[in-house]
């Protein structure tokens, strides 16, 4: 995929200023991570008289099948193969959009401390997109981007120049021209029109997504006669968030059309005095499900393997009913943060009998882990190399044995509903692995046949019916003799 930017300037207000305006040295060719490849800024030209900055996304077709839902690119079953035949390596879609977004982020909210004024003031524009997915085509191009001051060129790409009768493909190549408009505002229209040209998004369209759409459509989308195809298509038809979008977008025409204040149109109902309920991270939500399984099995005696700084053996010290925890970590520093987290010097008597924090590694059988009512390994796996987690698999279930053993993990599955995770990276740069739901299955299930316990699994998160949830869990428990030997 590629794009140009192009501006003019004289002595006075050079074109390289430019160059302040996006954030990116004219003599630099830098290379930024995205959601599904590489982005490449460079410039083709730079003087006072015209500079070009040009971004090239470079994708990683592989990351986008493997984090793609599996279906084709349409969703279809028998759409398999346009997983591997496709345009997204090459036409400016969804994937161009999310990388402008990340590339050029301040420009895009018209941030520039270097040159404030320039930002603020409209620049000569030129605007070229060699490959454009236009489904509608040029006289749709035109009816998006022309009531908002550009100048629109949009050639058609024949299907074949050998074979004229053919006809003309849906890509067309586009060039935009302005006097007055913004860089902010064009890079605005940009994040919010090629994916609706394209008709399409490579991630999942969530109601966040309306949030996006209005600050990026702000000034412009109210008043665009067509408002309701640009919102329907860049919140993937999903009917109950173009609703939504609509709603919103009419109190602004409103409060417009009044001069007034949105808050002072959409008044019918008093303000709330609670702030706006926000979502349970997601390791809060971690916490609560291990808590909630350890309660229900009745430990009193825990271990926290792999505690790191010590957020669960909190938890676990505000419950009066776990007598005893023990947190390990084999590192000292995460340890002493820990303590001091915790107010270990500071604990009442009582409650400083209660906790107890030790350096080991899990690699090593340990004698002090054995008697324990259950042990917790949350998040602690996948940072192992994979030829070292038998060691962990013997020194927890064959020699500590404790009752119960909770372990949670990611869901690699899930990593696709990230839009701003790299493609084909991990959660966090430590992590050796992060496993497929029927992988760690397989796992859980051999490591219990293999040491006489029971597993159960249960997700942790907002369970997706595509890809499951952020974070599995399996609760394992120690087979009884009666079901040793039923066994």
């Amino acid at each position: 995929m590629f794009l140009t930017i192009s501006t003019r300037g004289d002595a006075a207000h050079p074109a390289t200023d430019l160059g302040y305006l996006l954030h990116k040295h004219p003599d630099k060719a830098q290379r930024f991570s995205t959601s599904y490849g590489t982005a490449h800024i460079f410039y083709p030209e730079a003087d006072d008289r015209r500079c070009t900055a040009a971004l090239l996304l470079e994708i990683d077709t592989l990351a986008l099948i493997r984090r793609g839902k599996g279906k084709g690119r349409g969703g279809a079953p028998d759409a398999a193969l346009a997983q591997y035949v496709n345009d997204r390596p090459y036409a400016a879609s969804s994937l161009l959009a999310v990388a402008l977004s990340g590339v050029f982020s301040s420009a895009l909210r018209g941030v520039c401390t270097a040159r404030p004024e320039r930002a603020a003031a409209p620049l000569p524009l030129r605007i070229e997109v060699p490959a454009l997915p236009a489904r509608g085509g040029p006289d749709l191009v035109r009816r998006l981007f022309e009531p908002l001051g550009w100048t629109v060129t949009a050639e058609p790409v024949p299907l074949d120049t050998e074979f004229p009768q053919w006809g003309d493909s849906r890509y067309v190549r586009l060039v935009l021209e302005a006097e007055t408009l913004t860089l902010a505002e064009a890079l605005r229209h940009l994040y919010v029109l090629l994916p609706v040209l394209d008709d399409a998004k490579h991630y999942w369209v969530s109601s966040d997504e309306v949030d996006k759409l209005l600050r990026a459509g702000e000034g412009w989308l109210p008043a665009h006669p067509e408002q309701k195809l640009i919102t329907s298509r860049y919140l993937s038809r999903r009917w109950s968030l173009t609703r939504q979008a609509m709603e919103r977008l009419e109190l602004v025409r409103l409060a417009e059309a009044d001069d007034s204040e949105v808050e002072e149109i959409d008044n019918a109902v008093e303000a709330e005095t609670e702030e706006e309920e926000r979502p349970t991270p997601l390791a809060v939500q971690r916490r609560e499900a291990i808590l909630a399984a350890l309660r229900d099995s009745g430990a009193a005696r825990v271990l926290d393997l792999g505690c790191g700084q010590g957020e669960l053996v909190r938890e676990l010290l505000k419950d009066v009913r776990f007598t005893e925890i023990v947190g390990l970590d084999v590192s000292v520093r995460a340890l002493t943060i820990a303590a001091r987290r915790l107010k270990l010097d500071r604990m009442g008597e009582r409650q400083a009998s209660r906790v107890k924090l030790v350096q080991g590694s899990l690699a090593y059988t340990d004698n002090r882990l054995k008697g324990y009512d259950a042990a917790v390994l949350s998040e602690v796996i996948e940072h192992l190399d994979l030829p070292r987690l038998p060691a962990l698999e013997y020194a927890v279930f064959g020699h500590a044995r404790p009752r119960t053993v909770l372990v949670t993990t990611p869901n690699v599955e899930y990593n696709v509903r990230w839009e701003t995770l790299p493609a084909g990276h991990a959660r966090h740069g430590d992590h050796r692995f992060e496993w497929t739901r029927a992988e760690f299955r397989t796992w859980a299930h051999t490591v219990a046949e293999r040491h006489g316990y029971t597993v159960e699994f249960g997700p942790i998160g907002p369970d997706d019916p595509e890809v499951g949830p952020p974070t599995q869990m399996a609760l394992f428990v120690i087979r009884t003799e009666k079901e040793a030997k039923a066994a």
